[in-house]
């Protein structure tokens, strides 16, 4: 991978082919939660174009960042790379990240690709926290990788042994890197969806295509968060992936590919937004 001197810091990142550019934002706990998607023939037309965000603000006592600021990093990563529009996915809190970058900066996202979201707001996150109390318990009495195993055992609907088989697939050493990043999840990532403010009315200043891929076996905050996504945007397009749960695209990365190839094709950018610089 190559770097970037963001915003501060050095940001990682990733390009491979040509076209109208992709920002692919991963979720917190799996860096590298894009890298399924990069052989898929339905993107072959686009640049592609990943990275890994920042972890712990250890500047002042390690504290969170949010995701207003993992938003300017990837601004800022755009700029770097002379992409000054590119189409946006997010998985899980890079979901979060792409809106908080649609409502930042509007003029350098052409479409949202929205996978499966935590939207606090959506009934059941109580819940679904709830459900995570052993998890934090775990964390809380310094067992990382306990917490970290526990945590993704309940987010992705599977049993450890198979999510990490799961993510080894197509992510080789994908688990070891989470396990030795529980303090970016339980340190940052969590601390700043609580922190977040999002909902209708920042909802409404986004006028970009949007569309939500949610796996047909996720959990009931996913779901919901599926729906509550409908009451903020009206004409959002849908992308139902069946037998999958929130690691989407790293259980079936083909029709989640599709899906969204289909929808940047229907909401192709004009010809001067194309321009990025070749890295």
């Amino acid at each position: 991978m190559e770097k970037a001197n963001v915003n501060g810091v050095q940001l990682e990142y990733e390009v491979k082919g040509s076209g109208e550019p992709v920002l692919l934002i991963s979720t917190g706990p799996i860096a590298d939660s894009p890298l399924p998607l990069f052989p898929e023939k339905a993107l072959a037309g686009y640049r592609l174009i990943r990275y890994r965000q920042r972890g712990l603000d250890r500047s002042n006592g390690a504290g969170p960042v949010s995701f207003a600021k993992h938003a300017a990093d990837a601004a800022g990563l755009l700029a770097h790379l002379g992409v000054r529009r590119a189409h946006v996915a997010g998985h899980s809190t890079g979901g979060l990240i792409a809106l908080q970058l649609a409502v930042d900066r509007p003029d350098v996202v052409q479409t949202l690709a929205l996978l499966e979201p935590p939207l606090a707001g959506a009934p059941s996150a109580g819940a679904f926290f709830e459900k995570q109390g052993p998890a934090f318990a775990a964390y809380g009495s310094g067992d990382g990788e306990g917490a970290m195993s526990r945590f993704l055992s309940v987010v992705s609907s599977l049993d450890w042994e198979t999510c990490q088989r799961v993510i080894e697939k197509y992510i080789p050493g994908g688990v070891a890197r989470a396990m030795a990043h529980a303090d970016d999840l339980f340190g940052s990532y969590l601390p700043a969806l609580q922190a977040w403010q999002f909902g209708a009315d920042q909802a409404a200043a986004i006028s970009q295509p949007v569309l939500s891929v949610v796996g047909t076996d996720s959990e009931r905050l996913f779901l919901d968060g599926h729906e509550l996504l409908h009451t903020w945007f009206p004409r959002i397009e849908d992308c139902r992936v069946e037998g999958v749960a929130h690691l989407l695209h790293m259980q079936r990365p083909e029709p989640v590919a599709r899906g969204v190839a289909e929808f940047f094709a229907r909401h192709p950018m004009k010809e001067g937004s194309k321009a990025s610089a070749q890295h």
